[in-house]
């Protein structure tokens, strides 16, 4: 019987905190407001994804370059950028539970509308539906209210508030001007960054979808505002498609759903979002806008500095426009979770395996000595593990009988399982087996290294 991808969020959160993947951050003190900790598999998962997206789109690309930012700005950053006065959400509080919602999503659940950034309707049709608490089902409310998501600090000899930064990209735009003046960029060019970002936002369930403490995978991709956008903007929407089903995603679980323009954001031209099919719905996945030249202006007229790239061509100095093809590095990982999550029926049992594109996968073999009692058996092994190790993420697995190794390893979603017997002292070959297939085969163990790289190549 051919293996399924039957996967319930409980599935998923059970095989990952079980495999090592992901953990509920202080669970020994009852977990701490959705927050999670990425264990050994989660990490290697989520660093092989990293280094997936840097090579696609920055090492590979003579448009772009990478750089790292902080996480605490100054925060005129953030006053020129908009975010002190207007990084909003609507909030509404339960009179009897004292718990904290956000009002437009109460709405959005109870009439499919989206009214984000309307208070003056989303309290009208909270009352007029007599919403009921999803905590203690009471229906008595406080008014909805507009609350900052930015987490604030203080910073010592700095005077006022300082804050963590909401979203990667104010890092890149402030170092424009360097990036222009030692890189000798060309119009069009991009600025890449990987980093955490902060939101105190409200946070209901789902896993690792939305979290207070997450990481971005972001461009801003410089245009000269006299040229045409739009096919470059189709151009982004491709390669942020191109990008998921890299990491595993199924095309018939994507959608785009343009930002109408009446909830556009005030920067933007044209926003369109790439959401994907999640056992609770469809729900954001990566973004892309046009965010015209706000941010650089903003900046510019902030700091008193010109923000602009001279054309020499062209002999014309301008302020670019700017593409932000935004990617979440946490929603990208939960998307590989998911689409990988396979079971299997068999004879006696039903097999739970990973079906990781091997390029991400977060062990690539595991080694098996038969019997972990033969010394003889378990040196031939480290020998073979100590050939293989500098080139391919390894793991050393003596624990247990091989059936129960092969099923630790399948829902780790290793691709190739080694096993060390006692032919394999006699003729230095070893029997490899592939996740999927379960199939089986002998190989001269001076052959593993051009096998698993044309295995791993294939994906």
């Amino acid at each position: 019987m051919s293996a399924k991808n039957n996967v319930t969020m409980e599935k998923l959160t059970a095989l990952c905190k079980r495999r090592g993947f992901i953990f509920p951050t202080c669970d020994i003190y009852g977990g701490f407001a959705n927050s999670y900790s990425y264990g050994p598999y989660g990490t290697e998962l989520k660093n092989n994804i990293k280094k997936l997206w840097w090579k696609k789109f920055v090492q590979d690309r003579p448009d772009m370059v990478g750089i790292d930012g902080p996480i605490l700005l100054h925060p005129k950053l953030w006053e020129a950028s908009g975010h002190t006065e207007s990084f909003n959400d609507a909030m509404i509080d339960c009179k009897k539970c004292k718990k904290r919602f956000r009002a437009d999503h109460l709405v959005e659940e109870l009439t499919g509308q989206d009214m984000e950034g309307e208070l003056e309707k989303i309290n009208k049709t909270l009352k007029k539906l007599k919403a009921k608490c999803p905590e203690c089902g009471a229906s008595d409310w406080t008014a909805a209210k507009n609350f900052n998501m930015m987490f604030q600090t203080q910073m010592n000899g700095f005077e006022g508030s300082v804050y963590l930064r909401p979203e990667t990209a104010g890092a890149i735009f402030v170092e424009f001007k360097n990036i222009v003046d030692s890189m000798r960029v060309k119009v069009p060019f991009g600025i890449a960054q990987i980093g955490k970002a902060f939101r105190n936002e409200i946070v209901a369930g789902n896993f690792i979808f939305r979290l207070r403490e997450f990481e971005q995978m972001e461009i801003e991709y410089f245009i000269d505002p006299l040229v045409e956008w739009k096919d470059l903007f189709e151009q982004w929407l491709q390669l942020q498609e191109e990008f998921i089903m890299e990491v595993g995603a199924d095309k018939k679980n994507l959608r785009r759903y343009e930002h109408p323009k009446a909830k556009l954001s005030h920067y933007s031209k044209k926003t369109i979002d790439i959401e994907y099919r999640y056992p609770f719905g469809f729900k954001e996945l990566f973004g892309l806008a046009h965010r015209t030249d706000f941010d650089l202006t903003a900046h510019s007229k902030k700091s008193n500095q010109k923000l602009e790239y001279f054309d020499p061509v062209k002999n014309r100095r301008y302020t670019p426009h700017v593409l932000e093809p935004t990617f979440g590095l946490d929603r990208t990982i939960l998307v590989a979770l998911l689409s990988a999550y396979r079971e299997e029926k068999l004879e006696k049992e039903t097999r739970v395996f990973l079906d990781f594109p091997k390029k991400i996968a977060p062990v690539k073999a595991a080694i098996f000595p038969l019997l972990k009692n033969k010394k003889e058996l378990v040196k031939k092994a480290k020998e073979v593990f100590d050939g293989l190790k500098e080139k391919f993420a390894l793991e050393f697995d003596d624990h247990g009988n091989i059936g129960k190794r092969y099923r630790r390893q399948d829902e780790i979603g290793t691709p190739y399982c080694i096993t060390i017997d006692f032919d394999s002292l006699k003729d230095n070959t070893v029997t490899i087996r592939e996740r999927n297939s379960m199939k089986q085969e002998r190989i001269k163990i001076k052959e593993l290294n051009d096998y698993l790289n044309k295995g791993i190549a294939k994906g």
